[in-house]
């Protein structure tokens, strides 16, 4: 373990030693659009498709196991 935090560590120094006054901010790699569909309402699955594959279903519904956290 201490071979890798070493290397992490020389890894951490290079990119410190790089000059990146003249680099603005960035969160992604590429300049990214609204990658998101228009919300246009359009029909949803009927109830018994939907429910289906559940499980467990009770009056119509999905039916899950209560749990305390």
């Amino acid at each position: 373990m201490g071979i890798e935090l070493s290397g992490i560590l020389e890894h951490v120094g290079v990119i410190q030693s790089l000059d990146l006054d003249d680099v603005p901010p960035t969160t992604h790699v590429l300049s990214l659009d609204n990658v998101m569909r228009d919300d246009e309402p359009r029909p949803s699955l009927p109830v018994g498709e939907a429910l289906r594959e559940a499980p467990r279903v009770v009056e119509g519904r999905f039916a899950v196991v209560k749990f305390d956290s």
